[in-house]
Order: structure tokens, then C-alpha cells, then sequence
């Protein structure tokens, strides 16, 4: 085996982690008789060989040992090195790769350059996947469909043996990978698409096992969506039903998870990052009777794409299905749904709700995370969050192996709908030893109903020792002041303020100088710290305390000179926020415009917009503003609730007629405008409704009436 292995100059190339040397080391691994080795191994070559999906020269050397491992029937977990092959030779170079190659640095071509010759090189080999198809070893077959249909050049003749070999096949996930292989090929080879999607049509509709019908439903709606079934959530709601009625394991499934792998008992104690994922998805597939088909339901939901209504009714059914497992995947993907598209969606929260209640922990766990992210849309099941709180005090706060404390998510659910029964769990959680670090954003979302916790913060503030550690101790503390406008505090954090420790001391005296100005005139006994600080004029601190100033005094022949130093300083986010504060001061601070308005040709976008904000503040112009703001929308999405809220501001009689068909066109979007493939943030449904809410105003104040859409 591995002829030729020593003669390859491993040493002289790289992987992630440093010289190549220890390659062949991981290809005998890959051989090994012994199953912790074998994926210790695996582990290795994508950790450092193929290392988050690169290629590196080394990569390349390896292909013909992987297949030599591939083929022999002699080797074991010979399907994860069919994945491994597919993998490396599977990245495809759009043509903006290859057209900006000019573009390139010497190390980035480099990167392309191997991309190409593995898919060049694992393309060469790959009529070997043919044979593999019909192996004895059936995790290979379940490998080698997909390998055929990323990595072959004659899609067509793929297409035939997955015709061919469907019939034969007597492994239900073998089955399943056939069908999702035909998907693949017509997403990858458009001319073959309607051939592809006339054999999943005739899958989805003939006398097939749920499975395999469900299977083919999720690739058409993947490559070819108009050729899905009218009433597509009729038939695939009858499908889970069915699923269910068999409430079995498949037999050849059974024997390849963990409980049943006389291996998997050797493997369980090798650290590597393949078994951990292994090991997480055991546990995510026991009592499952069909633990494929969480998968089939995300790509089928993930074709559905827009069309929101089918989505919602299809999780509407699965919320309500007898299985715990169903409604757990219909929890998530309902999560999945409404961060990405626009929608109503008061039935669907109910029922995610009513998941709270649940005993399976999993399912109510991730109802109360899905909840947390909704904020106000999480409203129909603020009973159930409320009722979820009162039951379990035990998850008010979660502690973390490493980090501080943070409130449980049915907390944070309860906290964001400002709902004020969450108030037991918040001041129990003020008077822990340690404060959970999110309190102060909790009690910030509950406004005025949280004025009850203002004691108990100015009294633990009063007892944070002024040491390394205060910033963490006292920053939850302060945003709660500061959200409570508590100004009665204004000692406590002014004894914080003078004696912030040299580490973190900044973003510590930054908290302070906010809770002051939010105290406005209740601050009074600040002044004198405050003159003293904005004398060192162009820092952050400065411009930080100069906002607090005007706050607490309104004297604004103090502060104008130390902002307008601010608007000078060398980094963009304390220009920002010297523009910002000087729009708080509105006309008193108009002698700033011309440089306002030098800042709005600056390369920085959101300084641009910052200063434009500013400008109409202090001098009331729209005409030279709204231009600036508008072609910002355009060009970052993530700016438009900045300025949404200036439009609003401003009203439609000022900001002008293309705001108003800007608002409108944002009105009819039906996918949020945050929404992002493969990722998502905690606050962006609430940043995007918060923008709905804006457009809808604005447009409203201009007509009278409501919008239409």
C-alpha cells in the first residue's frame, strides 16, 4: 500500500500548522485497524491537511493515497475518506475567481491554482465511485452518490446509474443519498435539470416509502420549485404522519449509529473534532424513528425559500405533531424562518410557546431561545414565558464554564416583551455574588416597569470594590442606572467615576459618563467632575463627558469647542460619536455645519451618515442630507434603521418624495433586510421590525392612512 509515499519531498511543503512532515503519518492512520486511530487521523487531515476547506500543495499529494484507501475493502470507514475526496475536489471557482485573478496576491493564486488542479485531479479519478455505488460497506455507499454527482464530468451518465441503482439499493439513507445526488446534479448542470426533476416528480408521487417521497419532495424544491405539488404542504404533512405511524429505526440505519457500532465504544475516548461531531449527532438522533428526516424538512423549508405562507402552515402542522423529535426540528426551523423572512406569525409563536411546557428539556430549551430572539413578536406566548419563568427559578441564570453568569433565555424572553412578571427573576439575579453581565440590556428592554430594581442597583453598585475586576461588576450595574435614569444613583457612580481602576478603566469611566447624562439635571453633583474632564479636548473621554455635561447643565458654550475638537480626531468612532452628541445640542451647535458638512464626502459610510444626521439637527437643511442618507440605504443595508429614524424624524414632508418610495419599496420586501446566508445576529428580527415600524410611521404621519402592504 501507498507505493511511492516515501518519495514524496513531504517535508519541503506546508499544511495549517506547519511543515507537511507528519502527512503520511495521518494516510497509515486512515489504514489503521484500530478505530480510535482511524479517526484521530480523519481529525488530523481536516484539521491541518485540508484545513477549513484549503488546498494546499500537500493536499494535492495526498489524492492518490486517498484513493488507493477509497477502493481497497480492506480498509474501514472507507466512506470518510470518499467524503474527504469530495471535499477536496469538490470547491468550484465561480467566474468572479477566475476573473479577478489579477486582482490576486501571489499566496491568494496560489490558493486558486490548487483548488482547480485537485478538483482537476479528484475529477481524474473519479470513475472509481461507479464501483463504489454498489460496495458491501454501506457507509461507502452512502458516500459515493454524492462524490459522483459534485465530482464527475459526464453528469448524465450519473444521473442513469442513481435511476438504476435506486431500485437495488436495500439501505434506507443509501436510498435517500441517491435522490439527494440527482438534486445536486441539477443544480450543477442546468441542461440536465428537467430530466432530474421529471424522476424526483415521479419519486414524489408514486407508491415509495414516506421517506424516499419526503427525500424527493426536498431536492425539487432545491432544483426545480415549480415542479413541486399545488397543495405541497398537504402532502408533505401526510408524509410525516406516515413517518410517524412506522415508528421504527430502519434496520441498516440502526446498525451504523453509535448504540450499535461495536467501534464506536473504542472511539468514544478519542478527543478528536470528528468525534465530537459524531457524538453530537448520536445524541441528536437517539429516539429518533427517522432521524434523516430533520434534514429532508431544512432543505425542503430552505427551496420553499419566500414563500412564507406554505412554510408557516407546513411548521404549523409539525408543531402540532404527537413526536416530541418533530416539534424540536419545527422549533428551529421556525426560528430559522422568521429571522430571514417577513410574515405573520402570532399562530406559529403560540405554538412555539406552548413547547415551554414541554418535559423532552431540548424542546423547551430551544422554544425559549427561539422566543428570546423575537421580542416583540414573541408577544402570543408571553403567558407561556411568564408561566416558564414562575415554574423553573433554577434557569433564571445560566452559569458558564468560562465567563460570567448570563440570564436564562426565558428570562431574556420575558425581559425584551417588557413584561413585568419577569421582575422576581431580575432582582434575585441582582443579588447574586456575581451579576449576570446582560441584566442591565433586560432591565433597559422593561423601561419604566423595572423602577423598583433602582435600590437594589444603586446598592450593589455602592459595594463594587474599585479593582481590575470592577468594569465586569459594575457595567451590568450601570446599564441598568442608565436605563432606569436612575439619578438618585448619581453618587454611587460618580464614586466610580473618580476611582476607576487602569484596567478597563476607559470603557469603565465610558459606562459612568452615560448613566450620568442619562440622569439629565438629577446629575448636578457631577458638574465639577465633568468640567474637569472635558478639559483635555479631541479624546473620547472628553467628547463622552461633554455629552454628560449638556445633559446634566445645558451648557452648551462649554461643550461646543470640546465636540467640535472631537469632529478632528483621528479615529472614526470618536468622530462618530463627537457628531452625534453635537446633534443633542440641535441649532446651539450650527457654527459646526461646514464641517458636518466636509464629513459627508468622508470614505467611511456610517461617518457619513453620522454626519449628515448631524447636520439637519444643527441646521435644519434636508435638501443637501437626505441625498447622502438614501444613497447609504442603497449601499449598506445594515444602516437603514439609522436612517429610518432620521426620516421619521424629519416626516415625509421634509425628507422628500424619493424617501417616501424608498419606505414603500422597503415595505414590500418580503425578506428582512438583515437577513444573511449561513449566519445571524440576536437583535436583527428585532432591528428589522423596528425598521418596519419606522417606514410604517413615516409613510402614516405623510397620508394619513395606513400602508397597503
Amino acid at each position: 500500500m501507498f507505493t511511492g509515499i516515501d518519495e514524496v519531498d513531504w517535508a519541503s511543503m506546508d499544511h495549517a500548522y506547519g511543515p507537511a512532515d507528519d502527512v503520511p503519518g495521518l494516510l497509515y492512520g486512515l489504514a489503521s485497524a484500530d478505530p480510535a486511530e482511524r479517526e484521530s487521523a480523519l481529525d488530523g487531515m481536516y484539521g491541518a491537511v485540508h484545513h477549513q476547506g484549503d488546498v494546499y500543495a500537500c493536499t494535492l499529494a495526498c489524492i492518490p493515497f486517498l484513493f488507493e484507501l477509497a477502493v481497497d475493502p480492506g480498509i474501514q470507514d472507507r466512506g470518510g475518506v470518499v467524503e474527504l475526496l469530495t471535499s477536496i475536489g469538490g470547491i468550484d471557482l465561480d467566474e468572479d475567481d477566475e476573473s479577478e485573478l489579477d486582482e490576486l496576491d501571489e499566496d491568494e493564486i496560489e490558493g486558486v491554482a490548487n483548488y482547480a488542479m485537485a478538483a482537476a485531479a479528484v475529477s481524474a479519478g473519479s470513475a472509481v465511485f461507479f464501483e463504489l455505488v454498489a460496495d458491501d460497506d454501506p457507509g461507502v455507499r452512502l458516500a459515493a452518490p454524492l462524490a459522483l454527482a459534485t465530482l464527475h464530468g459526464r453528469p448524465e451518465r450519473v444521473l442513469t446509474l442513481l435511476r438504476e441503482r435506486l431500485p437495488v439499493e436495500a439501505d434506507d439513507e443509501v436510498r435517500l443519498a441517491l435522490v439527494e445526488a440527482a438534486g445536486r446534479i441539477a443544480l450543477r448542470h442546468r441542461p440536465l435539470a428537467g430530466e432530474a426533476a421529471d424522476w424526483l416528480s415521479r419519486l414524489a408521487a408514486e407508491a415509495h416509502p414516506p421517506g424516499l417521497r419526503l427525500a424527493a419532495l426536498s431536492q425539487l424544491a432545491r432544483c426545480a420549485p415549480d415542479a413541486l405539488p399545488g397543495d405541497v404542504v398537504r402532502v408533505v404533512s401526510g408524509l410525516l404522519r406516515e413517518l410517524r405511524s412506522r415508528s421504527f429505526l430502519p434496520e441498516s440505519a440502526a446498525a451504523r449509529t453509535p448504540c450499535g457500532d461495536e467501534a464506536a465504544a473504542d472511539r468514544a475516548t478519542s478527543p478528536t473534532l470528528v468525534g465530537q461531531l459524531r457524538e453530537l449527532s448520536a445524541e441528536e438522533s437517539a429516539g429518533r424513528s427517522a432521524p434523516w428526516a430533520a434534514d429532508l424538512l431544512r432543505t425542503l423549508h430552505g427551496g420553499l425559500d419566500d414563500r412564507v405562507d406554505d412554510r408557516t402552515a407546513l411548521l404549523t402542522d409539525q408543531l402540532s405533531s404527537p413526536d416530541p423529535w418533530q416539534r424540536l426540528d419545527a422549533v428551529r426551523m421556525s426560528g430559522g424562518l422568521m429571522r430571514a423572512w417577513r410574515g405573520s406569525y402570532e399562530g406559529l409563536v403560540r405554538l412555539v410557546g406552548v413547547q415551554l411546557a414541554d418535559p423532552e428539556p431540548r424542546l423547551a430549551e430551544a422554544a425559549s431561545h427561539v422566543l428570546e430572539e423575537l421580542f416583540g413578536l414573541a408577544a402570543p406566548a408571553a403567558d407561556a414565558l411568564a408561566a416558564r419563568v414562575a415554574a423553573d427559578p433554577g434557569a433564571w441564570v445560566r452559569e458558564w464554564a468560562s465567563g460570567p453568569p448570563g440570564l436564562g433565555s426565558a428570562v431574556k424572553g420575558l425581559s425584551r416583551l417588557g413584561d413585568a412578571r419577569v421582575l422576581p427573576a431580575l432582582a434575585a439575579a441582582l443579588e447574586r455574588p456575581e451579576v449576570p453581565h446582560d441584566v442591565g440590556f433586560a432591565i433597559r428592554c422593561l423601561g419604566g416597569a423595572a423602577a423598583p430594581l433602582a435600590g437594589v442597583l444603586r446598592r450593589r453598585l455602592g459595594e463594587v470594590g474599585l479593582d481590575e475586576g470592577a468594569y465586569d461588576r459594575a457595567s451590568p450595574l450601570l446599564a441598568g442606572l442608565t436605563a432606569l435614569r436612575a439619578g438618585e444613583a448619581a453618587p454611587e457612580v460618580l464614586r466610580v467615576l473618580r476611582g476607576a481602576p487602569e484596567y478597563r478603566g476607559e470603557w469603565l469611566r465610558t459606562a459612568a459618563l452615560r448613566a450620568l447624562g442619562s440622569f439629565g439635571p438629577a446629575a448636578h453633583c457631577a458638574v465639577p467632575e465633568l468640567r474637569r474632564l472635558v478639559r483635555r479636548p479631541g479624546s473620547a473621554e472628553a467628547t463622552e463627558a461633554a455629552e454628560a455635561l449638556w445633559a446634566v447643565s445645558g451648557d452648551a458654550e462649554a461643550v461646543l469647542p470640546v465636540l467640535a475638537e472631537g469632529l478632528r480626531a483621528q479615529q472614526v468612532h470618536d468622530c462618530r460619536a463627537a457628531a452625534n452628541a453635537l446633534g443633542g445640542l440641535g441649532r446651539r451647535a450650527e457654527a459646526v455645519a461646514p464641517r458636518l458638512r466636509a464629513l459627508m464626502a468622508h470614505e467611511e459610510l456610517w461617518l457619513r451618515v453620522d454626519a449628515a444626521i448631524a447636520l439637519w439637527e444643527v441646521s435644519g437643511r434636508t435638501a443637501e442630507v437626505v441625498p447622502v442618507l438614501l444613497t447609504a440605504w442603497e449601499r449598506n443595508r445594515h444602516v437603514r434603521v439609522r436612517v429610518a429614524e432620521c426620516l421619521a424624524r424629519m416626516g415625509l414632508a421634509g425628507a422628500g418624495s424619493d424617501a417616501a418610495r424608498v419606505l414603500r419599496a422597503e415595505l414590500l420586501s418580503v425578506r428582512r433586510h438583515n437577513a444573511m446566508d449561513g449566519g445571524y445576529g440576536s437583535h436583527d428580527t428585532y432591528e428589522d421590525e423596528k425598521l418596519l415600524a419606522l417606514c410604517r410611521r413615516t409613510l402614516l404621519e405623510d397620508t394619513g392612512k395606513g400602508t397597503t402592504s
